[in-house]
């Protein structure tokens, strides 16, 4: 339930308002999509995170954070992108509508060590420097990760 309550308040920001928090110094992670495409999946109506983030996921890495992956602990450096899209629905296809959010982990044990040493951002499509976490880190996407302490603080995994 606060999963979902913060979520929503970071969602609903990226549309409504121009800067809703300092910069923490996460980059936009520019050409991501060259990076190493990790996983896809789609969250449809009925899931527990639908409100929050429904629709199609797409994770990409870097080359530290695909290390990290295959190594079970990620290096500073490494870069994890969550690319959400609107799911739409038609013809018995389900295809890619426009951007959500795109969310970033920027691993700098030093910078961020009060958030297991992961910067985290939110961007909103075509405003780079619109930014939905900023300092608010900690309760904007920290908490939820924190189920993740044996994996880094990092819920995707590597597809085998």
């Amino acid at each position: 339930m606060i999963r979902t309550a913060l979520s929503l308040a970071i969602l609903a920001g990226i549309s409504s308002a121009p800067i809703l928090a300092d910069d923490n110094g996460v980059p936009y992670p520019e050409d991501y999509r060259d990076w190493h495409h990790v996983k896809s999946m789609v969250i449809e109506e009925g899931h527990d995170l639908y409100e929050a983030f429904g629709g199609i996921h797409h994770l990409y890495a870097n080359d530290a954070a695909l290390e990290g992956y295959q190594a079970g602990s990620f290096p500073d450096g490494a870069v994890i992108v969550f690319d959400l899209l609107e799911a739409e629905h038609g013809g018995n296809a389900v295809t890619e509508g426009s951007r959500k959010v795109l969310g970033v982990m920027h691993k700098d044990s030093g910078r961020y060590a009060e958030t297991g040493g992961w910067g985290f951002e939110g961007f909103a499509e075509g405003d780079r420097g619109r930014r939905a976490v900023g300092k608010e880190a900690d309760t904007a996407c920290f908490q939820c990760h924190t189920s993740q302490r044996d994996h880094d603080y990092v819920f995707s995994r590597l597809r085998k």
